[in-house]
């Protein structure tokens, strides 16, 4: 049997389980569409769907120290609480808050605005995602910082402790395999 490959977001979040709040944004933005789409696609419900996102992320601050990278990678670990948590409200007739409670945040009421981005993230191209999951790290955490969160390089370079000109060569290479690989297909 082939050695299993690290999950090169493990180390991310031993960075929340040390209570780094970066750490924690940046897991945040990056798997916050695969939490949505698969609880929008097992619930059919936006409502349903946003606030099981929301206690699977707020579970996931409570729980970061847990999180063992031999047992499966972060997109396991993120879909195995979203499924216990689906599990739960299933079981009660509603979204269990209690992670939420025990970070003393208070329930925020969804607008169509927030509705309407639970469609988006939904909607997002499956394939598309697949091969930025394949990227190698570097160049997907530089892509995502730039290309869709839209920061600028000075800024990812800072975070990422890195000059901006290997940020540029990591979303430009990105890209260049992203646009590759689409028109393979």
């Amino acid at each position: 049997m082939a050695p299993q490959r690290e999950d090169p977001d493990a180390p991310l979040v031993a960075a929340v389980a040390r209570g780094d709040e970066v750490a924690f944004s940046r897991l945040y933005r990056c798997y916050l569409p695969l939490v949505v789409r698969w609880s929008l696609r097992e619930t059919r419900n936006r409502e349903l769907a946003a606030d099981l996102s929301a206690e699977v992320f707020a579970a996931a601050l409570t729980s970061a120290r847990r999180y063992r990278p031999e047992r499966g990678s972060v997109t396991a670990w993120l879909l195995g609480i979203a499924r216990n948590k689906l599990l739960e409200s299933r079981r009660r007739g509603r979204v269990e808050d209690s992670a939420r409670r025990r970070l003393r945040m208070e329930p925020v009421a969804l607008t169509d605005a927030d509705l309407d981005r639970v469609d988006e993230l939904a909607s997002l191209d499956a394939e598309i995602l697949a091969l930025v999951e394949r990227l190698p790290a570097a160049q997907r955490q530089a892509l995502a910082a730039h290309v869709i969160d839209e920061r600028p390089y000075e800024q990812i370079a800072a975070e990422l402790c890195c000059s901006q000109s290997v940020v540029r060569q990591r979303v430009s290479r990105a890209l260049r395999t992203l646009r590759s690989q689409m028109e393979e297909r």
